[in-house]
């Protein structure tokens, strides 16, 4: 299905000079006895429909996708508002562990300038006169500083546009592969960049296995996947779907249909990831919108165009995009869904289907953000649809700056403010914030109220929960039981039928 373009384009080129100095890493190989046993360490490979890291041990992405590197202000988009490093620092303390960073090949040409950066008040002072490949370079580290992985996804080939291909009249293959091959290069030996997503949603004309090498998207991943492979061979190749296969169309990018007779296979084994993109209405409309049995039948459209292949076992399924405004039923009750789909991290760890949201930034025309137009603020009922297939961070260079470390003897002791949001009668929303009013970190907490009435909990974000008549204890996610002195975590959560006053609600630390 034909998509309206999402990526909105801002702000005036400045007059800069790009620098594209390549500063790209000696090759590192690390012997397996070295690498590190936590979580995420080092690269990744698969098995199965697994990922496995360094160690072989299973991982989950669980990320967010940050443009701006694709448009014409060649990086990426809110450094207009803010710095860099405190932008990353939010992703992670919400418990996004990867960054999907899309670019344009524009970023090779020499003319290219990255624009709309405010430096004031020592804002990405680091950043000041770099090219966007520079740029790239600092993100990259700082967020490997901070235990978190990237994915490079080269989303189009010029800041004009998506295309259907993954080469254009003015972008050849050969220059495709060349630039894979560049970005491989430069972050060879740096296991922050786990992989490469070759190229963003190919759609109609673009086919799956039908032999025609000028169309044939799987021929060209195999094409591309190899070339990367062969300057860096411990990337993952992440190869997204089509739009149509055998007469079956679905989202651009979303068709997956194919693998099963028509897999990708490259020279290095154990590489490949599948990507599906999928969307709600806020995006277009599709036929199983209106099915009578929707959402119970979504499981089964997911199992059809890509589902299947983490289910059957053949490699890991991602999925690089999926996002909504939320604003409608329907886009509510399909992003809950889905987010079912993927598997809780609760119940099933990292043996589930890996996931980047649709998108950090908020001027994404028909999705919007996790963050709101202020690029600081967090939608948080967004944000808490998620919160149930968030996953542990991965190991960082320095150390998790927000571990409490030893309590030291201090006390323990933590409050809890609960708000009413919205209430329409038939429903509500709440946030309850928890704040550490101990003199020692905390590790964990646990909140406790009674409702005078009947009211029921009926979704929760940023905790988990037992009700137990009118009577609900909510504990801190993985992400959010950490608190220093002073600090404070919030989370939410919906509930029915009307929620009248705020109860009185008891916080302990655990």
């Amino acid at each position: 299905m034909f998509r309206s373009l999402r990526r909105a384009l801002c702000a005036a080129a400045a007059a800069l000079l790009l620098i594209l100095a390549g500063v790209g890493a000696q090759t590192v190989h690390a012997d397996p006895a070295d690498r590190a046993a936590a979580p995420g360490a080092g690269y990744w490979h698969t098995s199965g429909r697994q990922m496995l890291d360094a160690a072989g041990q299973p991982v989950r992405i669980a990320g967010i996708n940050w443009f701006g590197f694709e448009t014409a202000n060649y990086t990426p988009h809110g450094l207009w508002a803010r710095d860099y490093k405190s932008m990353i620092d939010q992703m992670k303390s919400l418990g996004y562990n990867t960054i999907r960073l899309p670019y344009s090949d524009d970023l090779f040409k020499s003319g290219t300038v990255p624009n709309s950066i405010d430096f004031s008040g020592g804002k990405n002072a680091d950043l000041q006169g770099l090219g966007s490949l520079q740029i790239m370079d600092r993100i990259v580290a700082y967020a490997g500083q901070g235990g978190l992985k990237v994915v490079l996804d080269r989303h189009r080939p010029d800041a004009a546009g998506q295309s259907a291909l993954w080469y254009t009249s003015a972008v050849s293959e050969s220059t495709w592969i060349a630039n894979l091959k560049a970005l491989a290069t430069r972050y060879r030996g740096n296991s922050t960049v786990i992989g490469i997503d070759l190229h963003n949603e190919p759609h109609d004309p673009a086919c799956w296995g039908c032999g025609d090498t000028t169309r044939d998207w799987r021929l060209a991943a195999q094409r591309a996947g190899n070339a990367v492979l062969s300057v860096n061979p411990e990337l993952l190749i992440f190869v997204e779907g089509v739009q149509t296969f055998n007469g079956v169309s679905g989202w651009w990018g979303g068709n997956l249909m194919g693998v099963a007779q028509y897999p990708v296979q490259l020279d290095v084994p154990n590489r490949v990831v599948y990507s599906a993109h999928d969307y709600a209405t806020s995006v277009a409309q599709q036929s199983w919108f209106s099915d009578p049995t929707f959402p119970a039948n979504m499981p089964g459209i997911w199992d059809k165009y890509w589902g299947y292949i983490f289910k059957q076992n053949i490699a890991p399924v991602w999925v690089g995009e999926f996002g909504t405004t939320l604003q409608s039923t329907i886009d509510q009750r399909w992003l809950a869904a889905l987010v079912s789909y993927l598997r809780p991290t609760s119940t099933y760890g990292a043996d589930s289907v890996s996931w980047t949201f649709w998108s950090w930034n908020p001027n994404s025309g028909d999705t919007g953000g996790i963050l709101k137009d202020d690029w600081t603020t967090v939608d948080t009922v967004k944000d808490g649809y998620l919160a149930s297939v968030k996953a542990p961070g991965f190991p960082g260079g320095g150390g998790d700056p927000g571990d409490p470390g030893d309590p030291g003897g201090g006390t323990a002791a933590c409050t809890a403010a609960y708000t009413v949001s919205s209430d329409w009668g038939g429903g509500f929303n709440a946030e309850v914030k928890v704040t550490n009013s101990g003199t020692t970190a905390l590790k964990s907490w646990k909140t406790t109220w009674t409702w005078p009435g009947a009211q029921k909990v009926t979704s929760m974000w940023n905790a988990s929960y037992t009700q137990s008549g009118a009577t609900v204890t909510a504990s801190n996610a993985d992400h959010n039981g950490a608190l220093a002195v002073g600090g404070s975590a919030s989370f939410g959560f919906g509930g029915a039928p009307g929620g009248g006053g705020a109860p009185a609600v008891s916080c302990t630390a655990t």
